[in-house]
């Protein structure tokens, strides 16, 4: 969160164009890029000179203008140690919208068509900088607020207590298809709960905190490593290239060197570029194995509930019972389900015996395997991975 507003000279080799118009082909786009660098410079000189549709997520965490007038003490008089560096000094907000609306619309263009944004901010910033998102073309797929679990107070007792900051995450346009979101690999990592848009994460401190040689913070805004590793678990999947325009102390890089991600970084501060690329060097990848995008289920094969019939795994006219054993249905041969008068497909007849519009029936229905009840969901899972492997 570290980039001066004036041009400045980067360090990135230019596109070459043909006579035409166009751009070099697709395959050598990505040997322009600065794959894993830090790029010293202005953010917005340095994105102008990479290549269109080249990056597959931005996560941005601008300067916040916030707008520091008076030095900020403690009840004992001590001092607060808070942002008041020259980056995050702007003459207005016109000038500070004018720098948002040009970083944000570069960032769009380098960004693929189905790349996705996170940006952050507080109360300072965030809706003017979500003002210029939707202006400039991109689709808001969500706010999210990251709740800390140990936030400042507010010292002087006029306001309440600053607890949270807002993350905007946007695709590209309304009309963007493909973006990546794991959300099952998040479900699943969630206790099986739908993944909320509050997170309730601590502000970084201990030993992830970098500190210079007098023992002062080197960044005054360095972001928690768990925030950061949660968007990328959630929209982005291993070698895929991660831009951030306002490196600092490259919490970012950490990050996506640690999950098998590729980074971006674009900083003018040659004091934040080298504490980062110190703590990047030795950061250790996780295994291939730990970090590999689980496959979500839409991509899956689909099984009909027939073809689990016709593969002996489950019988025509065994019995159905859900998880608690309150309802039972009996299987037809032609894979359907049947209670009393009642027929029809496993969702259908799930939703019926609950009184509600849906259900999802391969979860809903077990059946008794070895004295135990099994999901039919995990028998299609035996299906296709036997099928896989034929």
């Amino acid at each position: 969160m570290s980039i001066s507003r004036t041009a400045a000279a980067g360090v990135l080799p230019r596109i070459k164009v043909s006579r035409t118009g166009r751009q070099a082909p697709a395959e050598r786009v990505e040997s322009l890029l600065p794959i894993d660098r830090i790029v010293l410079g202005d953010c917005i000189a340095s994105l102008r000179r990479l290549p269109s549709h080249s990056v597959d997520l931005v996560f941005a965490d601008p300067p916040y203008n916030l707008q520091l007038e008076n030095a900020l003490t403690r009840p004992d008089n001590s001092h607060v140690d808070a942002v008041d560096d020259d980056w995050d000094r702007f003459d207005s907000f016109s000038e500070y919208d004018a720098f948002t609306r040009a970083w944000l619309a570069e960032c769009h263009r380098v960004m693929k068509p189905n790349a996705t944004l996170f940006v952050i901010g507080s109360y300072h910033n965030i809706f003017r900088v979500g003002s210029a998102v939707q202006d400039l073309g991109f689709w808001i797929l969500n706010d999210i607020v990251w709740r800390k679990a140990n936030p400042m107070p507010n010292f002087r007792g006029r306001r309440f207590t600053n607890a949270h900051e807002t993350l905007i995450w946007a695709a590209r346009s309304a009309d963007a298809r493909g973006y990546t979101f794991h959300y099952e690999a998040l479900k699943a990592g969630n206790e099986d709960t739908q993944m909320r848009s509050d997170w309730y994460l601590p502000l970084c401190t201990g030993e992830e905190r970098l500190k210079n040689a007098d023992g002062r913070k080197v960044h005054p805004t360095q972001k928690p490593e768990a925030l950061i590793a949660r968007t990328l678990l959630a929209a982005t999947n291993p070698g895929d290239i991660v831009l951030d325009p306002f490196f600092g102390s490259g919490t970012t890089g950490a990050v996506a060197k640690r999950l098998g991600r590729h980074f971006i970084g674009l900083e003018r501060d040659p004091a934040y570029a080298q504490a980062a690329q110190a703590r990047i060097d030795a950061v250790v990848p996780l295994e291939a194995g730990a970090v590999a995008a689980a496959p979500a289920r839409r991509t899956e094969p689909r099984v009909p509930f027939l073809s689990l019939i016709e593969a002996g795994m489950i019988a025509a006219g065994e019995e159905l019972v859900d998880a608690r054993e309150t309802h039972r249905a009996t299987v037809r041969a032609d894979g359907t389900l049947t209670i009393g008068p009642v027929v029809g497909s496993i969702h259908k007849v799930g939703a019926l015996v609950q009184g509600h519009p849906s259900c999802n029936g391969w979860t809903f229905w077990h059946a008794r395997r070895d004295g135990n009840l099994v999901a039919i969901d995990t028998l299609r899972g035996d299906y296709r991975a036997r099928h896989a492997a034929a």
